[in-house]
């Protein structure tokens, strides 16, 4: 056998291998229908480009006289490529026996030769090896079904076929020994776990920048490189993420790489003309236009695009602009929080707070046990709670925002011994004031929110029934009986 170490090949040729193998000790197959979907997805999208890397597989080639190459990395994605092109042999099967054949989308020769030619070792394949795992089995016949569907509709076409079979491409290592592939194995998912969520949102973004926009992809990144890592894990993390989880009434426990499609949305270059895309269109350049006006020489004036926290993701440069709009103002809320000291006035957004909004942030950032991992978590619903507020309606009701938010925040805080993740993020769920300010129309519609009152009884904070600062707040509020 040729030697493939090294090597790009095309889908065609990384299935007419042979001598592929799924060794036992690999994990089950588990991709999904979101896996078939975004494959589907990234086909219809780049397909207009000369060739596509959907990554790399890893072999172990075996010293026998068979030279069996068994896949060490890369079996979900190798599994899924030759379901799916045995999907598309099965439909140019039925095809002819219906003696439809001319009025297909397969009047290519050369693509029905290929897919001739890969019937072989597919089958062989597919004879030979034995899935010991219940979970492959049914996710291979849940996934073929699936794929077999896809590839059945008139705009899987014979552009669609051709870039699968020839334009899309992997990467192949080929190693002689079995702890040297697991060893490069380990090493190419240790750099994988190295990339954080926002890391793998700005490779995903910079590849959806516009092609007339590519001279302000170094204006557009330059922010972004000069923030500390954390800083942007934690402005993900800690906010954008959760709010958009919590204003939909779903869980925000974790951000992790399972979680960056929730940052991705539309690309205005691609998307058809959707009725519920037109508003960005129309928003995203309207700003452009306004910006480079003449006019804008004279008055220094300059419109930031209108971000929501919970709006549909523009991708590409908005992406960036938004990520770098949000770290400044999300910064400066929380810096403004952080500072006040007791008996100070304090203005937010240009907006002097009342002095109980005043006394809320001064206890928040002074009170003794401020540092407990559950008061953290306590106080990141409260942030969250109060920036999307900030978002939706700026400084008006500024004030009552900052008490509703402190009351619902705290009373978690009050009424549990301990609190961790889960409890946060339950009681979010189950009073969700996130989700209230998302559905109000203006400020005042938060009233009605229920926050009921507290009594002795429900403090498990502190067991010996003492009162702390908080506690005093809300009595002093009227929320504490």
């Amino acid at each position: 056998m040729e030697s493939i170490n090294n090597q790009v090949l095309s889908v065609s040729q990384l299935l007419a291998i042979k001598q592929l193998a799924i060794p036992d000790y690999q994990r089950p197959y588990r991709w999904g229908a979101k896996n078939i979907s975004d494959l589907f997805t990234d086909l219809a999208t780049h397909q207009d480009k000369s060739a596509y890397r959907l990554g790399s597989v890893v072999f172990h080639q075996h010293a026998d006289i068979d030279e069996t190459l068994d896949i060490v990395d890369g079996q979900q994605r190798t599994l899924t490529l030759m379901l799916t092109v045995k999907a598309l042999i099965e439909v140019l099967d039925e095809e002819r026996r219906s003696g439809k054949e001319r009025a297909t989308r397969f009047q290519r020769q050369d693509l029905r030769q290929q897919l001739e030619a890969l019937k072989a070792p597919i089958h062989d394949f597919m004879a030979r090896e034995h899935f010991p795992s219940r979970d492959s089995e049914l996710n291979l016949r849940r996934n073929y079904l699936e794929l077999r569907r896809l590839v059945a509709r008139p705009e899987f076409d014979e552009q669609q076929i051709d870039f699968l079979l020839n334009r899309c491409q992997v990467v192949c290592f080929v190693l002689q020994d079995i702890s040297e592939a697991f060893q490069f194995f380990d090493s190419q998912n240790a750099r994988g776990r190295d990339l954080a969520p926002h890391d793998l949102l700005k490779a995903f973004h910079l590849r959806e920048f516009a092609e007339h926009e590519a001279s302000l992809k170094a204006e557009a990144v330059a922010h972004w490189e000069r923030l500390p890592s954390d800083e942007l894990a934690n402005l993900f993390a800690l906010y954008l993420y959760r709010v958009r989880q919590w204003a939909e009434g779903k869980s925000a426990r974790y951000f992790g790489k399972g979680e960056v499609d929730l940052f991705k949305g539309v690309n205005l270059d691609r998307v058809g003309h959707f009725p519920y895309v037109e508003s960005l269109r129309i928003t995203h350049h309207f700003v452009d236009e306004y910006n480079s006006q003449y006019q804008r020489k004279i008055d220094g004036q300059r419109m930031v695009f209108p971000f929501h926290l919970d709006q549909m993701i523009i991708n590409g440069r908005r992406f960036f602009e938004m990520a770098e709009y949000y770290q400044k103002r999300v910064a400066a809320i929380v810096a403004k929080e952080s500072g006040p000291v007791q008996g100070q006035s304090v203005t937010l957004l240009g907006e002097a707070l009342t002095p109980m909004a005043c006394k809320v942030l001064s206890t928040l950032s002074s009170y003794e046990r401020r540092h407990r991992t559950g008061d953290r978590y306590v106080r990141a619903m409260f942030d969250c709670a109060l920036i999307f507020y900030i978002d939706k309606f700026g400084s008006q009701g500024l004030s009552l925002a900052i008490e509703k938010c402190f009351i619902w925040a705290y009373r978690c805080r009050i009424r549990q011994q301990v609190v961790q993740l889960a409890t946060m993020d339950n009681y979010v769920l189950e009073h969700n004031l996130i989700r209230a300010i998302r559905d109000a129309r203006l400020p005042g519609d938060l009233h009605g929110f229920p926050l009921p009152s507290m009594s002795r009884q429900e403090n498990k904070n502190n067991r010996n029934g003492s009162e702390d600062e908080l506690v005093g707040l809300f009595r002093e509020m009227k929320y504490y009986e």
